[in-house]
């Protein structure tokens, strides 16, 4: 069983015992409950180094995404196509060292990113260059996942502070392929569902918008999607009230019964843009 099977399992194995315990010691019961399951196997003793990275296969990271989980394998393991070698698009967070691919918060941030570069009819040849340029430049290895990128659609640009010509700073975009200024008001920031840390490195994400409540945050749950009020996984809210009711597992898990129906509403979504 591998690293990421076996968190999901424990924490789904757990959840029936934790209906007295307050949600909002829910990161701890975690813990415990990994303890508890499996008595620290190797596997787990690896998987301590792993809060506040998170931890997603790439069927839970294209499920949250919306990307093909093999597209998501091929971009952090690299492919062969004929002759030629692409390497990763960038260097995953996680190595759990068993030859299967993991990505972290950070790499889900980017693979987001990247995916809506090309949605929006950036190549993926331009995608690839933009990241070794900005690597460059601001020195992060995940540089699109940064609130510093932005794209019209046809090309990506850096976010730069500039000095105009009476010496004052202001804010402008850096074309990454043309090396040229353009003024941010041309396009509009990709991020507004990200929150930021000083340095401009994401570090919580709503999925679903900030009013749903349901935040993906690696310093909570392992980066699994909670109810940010209570820090409860919504896929446990889910089950739980698909199987005895939203009023019943509102009170198994101590959390607002809204927060039952907007984890059943979040998690069925999920499953419908999976099956599209």
């Amino acid at each position: 069983m591998d690293a990421g099977a076996a968190l999901s399992q424990i924490i789904f194995r757990f959840a029936p015992q934790c209906k007295r315990d307050r949600a909002a010691h829910w990161p701890r019961i975690l813990l415990t409950a990994r303890h508890r399951a499996e008595s620290m196997t190797a596997q787990e003793a690896l998987m301590e180094n792993l809060i506040g990275v998170g931890l997603y296969t790439p069927a839970e990271a294209g499920r949250l995404l919306a990307i093909a989980p093999g597209k998501l394998a091929r971009w952090l393991r690299g492919r062969h196509v004929g002759e030629h070698e692409y390497a990763p698009l960038w260097k995953s967070q996680i190595d759990l060292d068993n030859g299967h691919v993991y990505l972290g918060f950070r790499d889900l941030m980017e693979a987001r990113i990247a995916d809506k570069f090309m949605r929006c009819g950036v190549s993926s040849r331009r995608v690839r260059a933009a990241i070794q340029i900005a690597r460059e430049i601001i020195g992060d290895e995940r540089p699109l996942s940064t609130d510093r990128f932005r794209t019209d659609g046809r090309d990506i640009f850096l976010r730069v502070a500039e000095t105009d010509e009476h010496g004052e700073e202001r804010e402008g975009l850096l074309n990454l392929f043309r090396r040229q200024y353009e003024f941010k008001q041309i396009i509009e920031p990709l991020l507004k569902s990200v929150d930021f840390d000083d340095k401009g490195a994401p570090f919580q994400w709503w999925p679903a918008g900030r009013r749903t409540n349901v935040v993906v945050d690696p310093a909570r749950s392992f980066g699994q999607p909670i109810d940010a009020s209570t820090s409860v996984p919504t896929a446990v809210l889910a089950v739980a009230a698909n199987r005895d009711g939203v009023e019943t597992a509102a009170v198994a898990f101590d959390v607002p019964e809204t927060s039952v129906r907007r984890a059943v509403e979040f998690e069925a979504e999920l499953e419908r843009r999976l099956a599209a």
